[in-house]
């Protein structure tokens, strides 16, 4: 899956195995029309707390990163496109968990094989580890 901008138009184009699948307009992008200078990959969840406690809705699988590959949900071979037009890996990625406790992230670099830079994120909601 890759997300590139359109020279000629400045659209955002989204891609699956290189072929198109829509694109969002350049003018809903105030402040991305010659390209992006940062990149976040991830997941969210909306909590307003609707019974007094965190939310019991999962991100990802519903398991964290520490449980790894066949439990975990991941992103692999991430990758960002140059000036150039030549897909780079990023040299540091920074995670970022608001609530670890809750949901939390795991980055690594796999040499071995063809994972490339990768994540894991995810975990359960609201449970016995994060109560609030």
């Amino acid at each position: 899956m890759s997300i590139v901008q359109n020279e000629e138009h400045g659209h955002w184009w989204l891609l699956l195995q290189n072929e198109s699948i829509g694109y969002w307009p350049q003018s809903i992008f105030s402040r991305m029309t010659n390209g992006a200078e940062q990149i976040n990959w991830g997941g969210e969840i909306v909590n307003d707390e609707p019974e007094g406690h965190h939310t019991p809705t999962q991100m990802g699988s519903g398991h964290f990163p520490r449980e790894g590959y066949g439990k975990a949900s991941y992103f692999r071979n991430i990758q960002y496109m140059d000036d150039a037009n030549v897909f780079k890996d990023p040299e540091k990625l920074i995670p970022q968990a608001t609530k670890p406790s809750c949901y939390d992230v795991q980055v690594g670099q796999d040499t071995s094989s063809d994972g490339g830079t990768f994540f894991y994120f995810g975990g359960p909601g609201y449970s016995d580890i994060c109560p609030t």
